[in-house]
């Protein structure tokens, strides 16, 4: 499932300064290794040894260099975590966030490859399963089985990234590009506002589910630390829902028609991340419940 590595492997991490990228920067140098954080803002949370290189990840040359050696910093890189995109459709014109989303992904798979590092881990999306689910989806639990649906912009160029990952491991059969489909990213700033079970239609559009960033960190090391190859992809989800409503009545209330392929117990998710449990080890450790305990703020 995982193969060794030095503690000294330097991994740069595009996208270091957003909500996700600052738990994966925490979490890898507190797991042993050097990080350097590529991003257009130094980080708000600054770790202690991390490098900062700012970079424009549209601008090729600037990717290629990074990934290769910046006089002063450092001097080659051993694996790259791709997080650095616009995050979400609507917060620009559709074109400008394809555009720029698409091509700093094929920046970074190209460059990545141009210097020989074969071992890429980045961020795709839930929304390729077809959220916001305006069309039922196609079974209950999802799984990474059926073909992709995007529905925005924005998981269109998902789309577009898993398929160039395809095709750049077909290239290189050495290479590893593992996309990691996170569910919405969430963390303790985020939470007071659960449970939704008063207001269940906002989030009915992702079937109630999330990820906390630090359980996203930790699936990026798991699959760093995997010694797969080739394309891969892997929802990454919690392993409860935001709700305290059971996960079956849910389902039977919102998609009554859509198959149920198997029974899920109490707040079991409907995204599920079986694969990534069976073929990297990954296995959330946090929940919003366990911050309304520790904070007094439990609802239910």
């Amino acid at each position: 499932m995982s193969s060794p590595r030095t503690p000294t492997t330097r991994v740069a991490v595009t996208g270091g300064s957003g909500k996700l990228g600052r738990a994966v920067v925490r979490h890898l140098a507190e797991h042993g290794y050097e990080v350097v954080l590529l991003d257009r803002v130094p980080s708000p949370d600054p770790v202690e040894g991390v490098v900062f290189v700012k970079v424009d990840l549209t601008d090729y040359g600037q990717v290629a260099q990074a990934l290769t050696s910046v006089d002063d910093r450092y001097d080659h890189i051993d694996a790259v975590v791709h997080l650095g995109a616009i995050p979400a459709p609507g917060l620009v014109p559709n074109a400008a966030l394809f555009t720029n989303n698409v091509t700093s992904s094929y920046n970074v798979f190209a460059a990545a490859r141009a210097a020989k590092i074969r071992n890429v881990v980045w961020a795709s999306s839930e929304t390729l399963l077809g959220i916001p689910f305006d069309i039922d989806p196609p079974y209950l639990p999802l799984d990474e089985e059926y073909p992709v649906r995007p529905e925005s912009s924005y998981s269109l160029g998902k789309a577009v990234e898993e398929e160039m990952a395809r095709h750049f491991t077909r290239w290189d059969r050495q290479l590893k590009l593992i996309g990691l489909r996170f569910s919405n990213v969430m963390d303790d700033g985020d939470y007071s506002e659960y449970p939704f079970d008063e207001t269940p239609e906002k989030r009915t559009f992702n079937l109630f589910s999330y990820i906390d960033a630090r359980d996203g960190a930790q699936a990026v090391r798991k699959a760093l630390e995997s010694d797969l190859v080739g394309f891969e992809a892997f929802i990454i989800a919690a392993s409860d829902t935001v709700m305290n409503t059971p996960t079956a009545v849910l389902a039977e209330q919102y998609w009554p028609q859509v198959e149920k392929r198997r029974a899920v117990e109490g707040v079991e998710p409907l995204l599920s991340s079986d694969k990534a449990r069976d073929l990297l080890g990954f296995v959330p450790e946090y929940s919003w419940r366990e911050w309304g305990e520790r904070t007094g703020n439990h609802r239910g």
